[in-house]
């Protein structure tokens, strides 16, 4: 070391004293031999390293330990510029690389356990380097001397430990630390270059289930299926996250479109719902997904995660398995569902509860062969509440075995005192199947009452076939050896498996409506799939029911693909038992199909003050119904057919239409665009007014207002800008609205 050691400290010239080496003092000095002694063992022992710079930032040493460690040459070391040999981890950011590093050096500063990443090294290497600089005699700044350390292995640590901290540790996806950090970070870039973001909210559909049936280690066995669905489906999109037991986040840059995240959603949970292989088992969960978008329906992080978390709230609330964008009116969708669980509690303690019958056809004969049992619910308050709202909250609350022992009871002892013995059919919750008592409960409701066991059918889903199957192959066998009738209910949903009809007893086959509904369109594929269910069918010795037909072009239909039952309002809704008991009494067993003849696109029937905006003016007038392609309105007197014309929906849904019917004070409109799915069984417009328009319109930036066309442009302006053309018309409050899609 000496001889190297003496030549740089020769080329450095003098120094003031600081810093860990000093200028080479006469070899003969007692004092200098052991100071040199003292720096070699140092080095030697692995306890650190020294370097030097010339005053041009030009290596003038480094210790010979240091470039053995990494397989260099002293000779080729020497003279490289420190800037060519470290950079700090900021450096990459910056187009000037180096420029921190060059920037203390150029600064003659005193350089204090910087962290570095070695660029000449093999493979990633950290040091901490320290330097204080050096001047002469006549304070000529002379270069830096310093000292250094591999700090690798504890870098790769202290990364290890951040990303615990930041990861989750059994699906490897973002934790809700990051997803925070994530989000709040994008949010605040976004509006400062006006850019959107959408946040998805997932929650897995009867995951407590797995856990409850197959065991925790099964259900973070599933969790890390889940996830990795979720990583090959939108991992390149942007962000994902498991921010909760079940719940997950996915971050989306620059997507504000609402129909493509309607059908990035849709597809999200068809796949996630596909069944799971967990230590030779099948498992069978689902997925609801709630969307909100900034800025439109918050500007921070706060504000954005309670919107996607309050669509997700309406999504489970609904039924499951469904997506929701968020909206203004959510917030008294969530106090009004808050309302409903209070309530249900007392439901049947308070007589509440009331079974329906509907109709299932023969369609040889168009004469009854069974009837559905269907729930309703009379709040003496708030009137009908449909079980699409009530079930699932009913499931939620634990409270869905106690309705569903009730139903039971109650639809075997109306049809045990039906005049006519006709089959019965009753729905069956997952959570009343799995339980063990159930067969026992079947048992003892027909004995109690008295009715035959072979005019009881029972209507399952398939989601219990998720967990045990060895046990819901028991309660089959069960079931059926007290004599009951088994049937498949929504056929073909999502949660299908062939493999489970080879040993389940089913008696009956439900095809769901989603499948007869637009099958009479040219182009659908829903006949297709209605002639491969009757084909199964028919091969299992099983019988088919076309659930949901309205239209006669439909009945046609399901009769050609061969279904040999029909049930929907067709032929009629749902009745009190004692109207039942009439038709029945008086032998009324045939029904006449009786509806549209054709199917149309869903039309739901409304009442919503909108405003109209023809040339600059915009009236106020009410929408009677809406579709995708088109919507009724009323409110302007005489409005000529071919008018160009702008619908404000609300919340800054503006949809471009023209007006294909006329007559009096109501016209009929066709969009330029088809409205898409808002989730909820309505329609909404892809695109909304940017709140980054309005704040440029010199408004404050907020989330979208419900009234975004005044806020953008001024009621002056909105109002008043030219003459009015056509005359507005006062309409009265709704007629007994009621939609054409009713709850089962």
């Amino acid at each position: 070391m000496g001889g190297f050691f003496s030549r740089v400290s020769r080329n450095a010239g003098a120094n003031d004293g600081a810093g860990p080496m000093r200028q080479v003092v006469p070899i003969a000095s007692d004092d200098a031999v052991r100071r040199l002694e003292l720096l070699d063992t140092f080095e030697k022992a692995g306890l650190g390293w020294f370097w030097a710079t010339d005053a041009n930032g030009r290596l003038t040493y480094l210790t010979r330990s240091a470039c053995e460690a990494h397989g260099w040459a002293p000779e080729d070391i020497i003279g490289t510029p420190l800037t060519e040999l470290f950079t700090t981890d900021s450096d990459g950011a910056d187009e000037r690389e180096g420029r921190p590093l060059a920037f203390l050096l150029g600064a003659r500063n005193s350089i204090s356990e910087l962290p570095v990443t070695v660029k000449r090294a093999t493979e990633t290497t950290f040091w901490e380097i320290a330097g204080k600089p050096q001047h002469d005699d006549a304070g000529e700044f002379t270069g830096y001397r310093g000292s250094a350390k591999n700090i690798t292995s504890s870098r790769e640590k202290q990364r290890d430990a951040e990303r615990m901290a930041q990861f989750d540790s059994l699906t490897g996806l973002s934790n809700r630390r990051r997803m925070e950090m994530r989000l709040d970070k994008t949010l605040k870039s976004y509006r400062n270059s006006k850019q959107c973001c959408a946040l998805m909210m997932l929650d897995l559909d009867r995951f407590k289930q797995v856990n409850d049936t197959l065991g925790h280690p099964a259900g973070d066995e599933l969790l890390k299926q889940f996830a990795a669905r979720l990583q090959q489906m939108v991992g390149h999109m942007g962000d994902i996250g498991r921010v909760g037991g079940d719940e997950f986040q996915i971050m989306l840059p620059n997507i504000d479109d609402r129909g493509v995240l309607g059908d990035l959603s849709g597809q999200l949970i068809q796949m996630l719902s596909q069944p799971y292989s967990i230590n030779g088992l099948r498992a069978v969960v689902g997925a609801s997904i709630g969307v909100a978008i900034a800025p439109y329906d918050g500007l921070d992080s706060e504000e954005i995660v309670k919107a996607a978390d309050l669509a997700l709230y309406s999504a489970k609330g609904s039924g499951r398995g469904k997506y929701r964008f968020y909206s203004s009116d959510l917030k008294d969708g969530a106090n009004h569902r808050r309302q409903v669980e209070e309530d249900l509690r007392d439901a049947l303690a308070k007589d509440e509860m009331a079974m329906h019958y509907q109709p299932i056809i023969d369609v040889e004969t168009n004469k009854v062969s069974c009837f559905e049992a269907l729930m309703r619910w009379e709040h003496p308050d708030k009137g009908n509440i449909p079980p699409a709202e009530f079930i699932p909250v009913a499931e939620e609350i634990n409270h869905i075995k106690a309705l569903g022992d009730w139903a039971l009871e109650r639809v075997c002892r109306d049809a045990a005192a039906w005049p006519v013995p006709l089959r019965v059919a009753v729905n069956v919750s997952a959570i009343q199947f799995v339980h063990d008592d159930f067969s026992a409960i079947v048992d003892r409701v027909l004995k109690s009452t008295g009715l035959a066991p072979d005019r009881l059918e029972l209507e399952i889903t398939e989601s219990v076939f998720l967990g045990d199957t060895g046990r819901t192959q028991r309660m089959f066998e069960e079931l059926k050896a007290i004599g009951v009738r088994l049937a498949l209910d929504d056929f073909g949903t999502g949660y299908s498996s062939l493999s489970y009809l080879r040993t389940a007893p089913f008696d009956k086959i439900k095809i769901d409506q989603s499948f007869v509904r637009g099958a009479t369109e040219s182009g659908n594929n829903n006949r297709a799939i209605m002639s491969a269910i009757v084909g199964l069918a028919e091969a299992l010795g099983m019988q088919t029911v076309a659930e949901g037909v309205e239209t006669k072009d439909e009945l046609e239909l399901v009769k050609k693909r061969g279904a040999s039952h029909v049930q929907g309002y067709i032929f009629s809704a749902a009745m009190p038992n004692d109207e039942v008991v009439a038709r029945l009494e008086s032998n009324s067993l045939e029904y006449e199909a009786r509806g549209p003849e054709k199917y149309r696109a869903d039309r739901r029937t409304v009442f919503r003050r909108i405003g109209v905006i023809i040339e600059d003016y915009r009236y106020r007038a009410v929408m009677r119904n809406l579709s995708k392609t088109g919507a009724m309105i009323e409110g302007l007197a005489e409005v000529p057919l071919g008018t160009n014309c702008v619908l404000d929906l609300g919340g800054g849904q503006l949809a471009v239409a023209t007006v294909r019917r006329s007559r009096k004070s109501v016209q009929g409109v066709e969009f330029e665009t088809p409205l898409i799915s808002d989730g909820a069984e309505g329609w909404c417009t892809r695109h909304r007014v940017s709140p980054y328009e309005i704040e440029a319109a010199g408004r404050p930036l907020t989330a979208l207002p419900q009234d975004a066309y005044t806020m953008l442009f001024g009621e002056q302006q909105s109002r008043n800008s030219r003459e009015r053309k056509f005359v507005e018309v006062e309409v009265g409050p709704p007629r007994a609205i009621t939609g054409t899609r009713h709850a089962a």
